[in-house]
């Protein structure tokens, strides 16, 4: 008895973890598993919380909704997890994916940087679907996937392939498409879309493709008809444009310096005619710097609309396809996201955004915000950051409805059509629409895809393009 007063504290501690010890090793009791996980538990990203919360193998590089998969590219492998409960369905080396197609029949394509050809995977169970392994280039979208591969460096083919086709629906011959391996979504010429903090720039998912993709090579652009394979133009810039491929139009973009300022003319051409269609002087698609009006930039903008300022400062919303003026904002007001359908924007008092609806030119929701507010549209929802205290919100793009509003630092990363991913570092959630009481979505607004952006080109009409106010008419078509 003696002997065991003599322990001590060290002794009885020594003597409890034999003890128990034996009991893992027999099997009666094992605490670890247990208290590992209560050790290595993570602290909730957002309050409500997620309906689901994992930490994946590294820092997400992109997170796109795929059906009811969620692909997450990290900078060396490639995750696929259940969108129900987050658990790992598969996981794949590869230095870059990317998704094409939509729902029940998205694919995603992986890579690797430094070898040609790339495989397309089922979301689901990762299994091979077709491999190639000639193409330096890989496109994705909601409804095609175009590769390129080459021969010698002027001799190239583009193909287009349903996303979950086996054969080629069109080729096409490009001289060159860039130097190197481009692995997947290189530049084309288009338009820049706004961005927003803690807003990831692939939130809204793989787009429907354009009727018409620009190809720059050598110094010309090289204007692809995706519906056919047929390249209808092949155009040298003048020395003061930029060209850019915009609403199934080539847009030519001129800029001059003169008495000090940019003079800017917008000129939209019908590839397969090569006629005008129709002309814009005055308004600044902020392609150029302040050095000499040199163009570096596409024009801003989403899917068939573009982003421009008129020579008094406010901000103006066009129609890539015809020109007209979708939208005018008032003196101080500031856009902060935009597509084909609808746009967000901060009041001259930075007190509020305001959801408009661009074919109606009217605003259909107002909601407090703070300076630093930022917004992203999708295709399910318009995201919106807030700052002191940090928020993610989701609401309806045309009735402002809240979806779901969290208190969270943590950054959006994919929107699909029942919720949103979010992300901090290692760890990813899901937030499924009527989180903390707000209610889904009723079917017919923000919980079905939108129709395709070719629903929006409109051939010209005899509405008034001059904007509200017929500000913007000096210089007219």
């Amino acid at each position: 008895m003696s002997g065991v007063k003599g322990l001590g504290v060290r002794g009885w501690l020594l003597l409890g973890l034999i003890t128990v010890v034996v009991l893992a090793a027999t099997g009666v009791w094992n605490p670890f598993p247990g208290l590992w996980d209560w050790v290595d538990r993570s602290k909730p990203i957002s309050e409500p919380d997620v309906v689901w919360q994992q930490r994946v193998g590294g820092t997400p590089r992109s997170v796109t909704i795929a059906g009811d998969t969620v692909i997450v590219e990290q900078r060396t492998r490639i995750e696929a997890r259940k969108l129900a409960d987050g658990s790992q369905l598969w996981e794949r080396k590869a230095d870059w994916s990317a998704v094409a197609g939509s729902g029940q029949g998205s694919v995603v394509a992986v890579g690797k940087l430094l070898d040609k050809g790339y495989e397309v995977l089922d979301p689901t169970t990762g299994v091979t679907r077709r491999r190639d392994d000639r193409a330096v280039a890989v496109w994705t979208y909601r409804n095609l996937l175009l590769d390129a591969y080459c021969v010698q460096a002027t001799d190239c083919t583009l193909r287009a392939w349903e996303p979950r086709g086996t054969a080629p629906l069109w080729s096409a011959f490009l001289p060159g498409v860039h130097s190197g391996l481009l692995a997947d979504n290189p530049e084309l010429l288009g338009t820049r879309r706004l961005g927003a903090t803690r807003i990831d720039g692939g939130v809204a998912g793989p787009e429907s493709v354009p009727p018409l993709l620009g190809f720059p090579v050598d110094g010309r652009v090289h204007v692809v008809d995706t519906a056919t394979g047929r390249v209808l133009q092949n155009v040298q810039p003048g020395r003061e444009e930029r060209l850019a491929v915009v609403g199934g139009r080539l847009l030519r973009i001129a800029a001059t310096s003169r008495d000090g300022s940019c003079y800017f003319v917008i000129t939209a051409v019908d590839p397969a005619t090569g006629q005008q269609v129709w002309r814009r002087a005055g308004v600044n698609l902020r392609t150029a710097d302040a050095a000499g009006c040199v163009q570096r930039e596409d024009p801003q903008g989403a899917r068939n609309v573009l982003i421009g300022v008129a020579p008094d400062g406010r901000e103006a919303v066009l129609d890539g396809y015809d020109g007209r003026l979708l939208q005018v904002g008032a003196e101080g007001e500031k856009l902060l996201a935009v597509d084909d359908r609808y746009a967000v924007v901060r009041s001259a008092d930075k007190d509020s955004l305001l959801g408009r609806e661009l074919s109606a030119d009217r605003t259909r929701w107002t909601r407090p915000a703070g300076q630093k507010s930022g917004a992203a549209l999708t295709p399910y929802a318009v995201v919106i950051t807030e700052e002191k205290p940090s928020r993610l919100v989701a609401a309806e793009p045309r009735g402002g409805r809240v979806l779901a509003e969290l208190r969270t630092s943590a950054n959006a990363l994919a929107v699909g059509p029942n919720g949103m991913i979010i992300g901090e570092g290692r760890e990813i959630g899901y937030v499924r629409w009527g989180a903390g009481g707000t209610g889904a979505p009723p079917a017919d607004q923000g919980a079905v895809p939108v129709p395709d952006p070719g629903d929006t080109w409109r051939p010209p009409s005899d509405q008034d393009d001059c904007g509200p106010k017929k500000e913007l008419c000096a210089d007219g078509k």
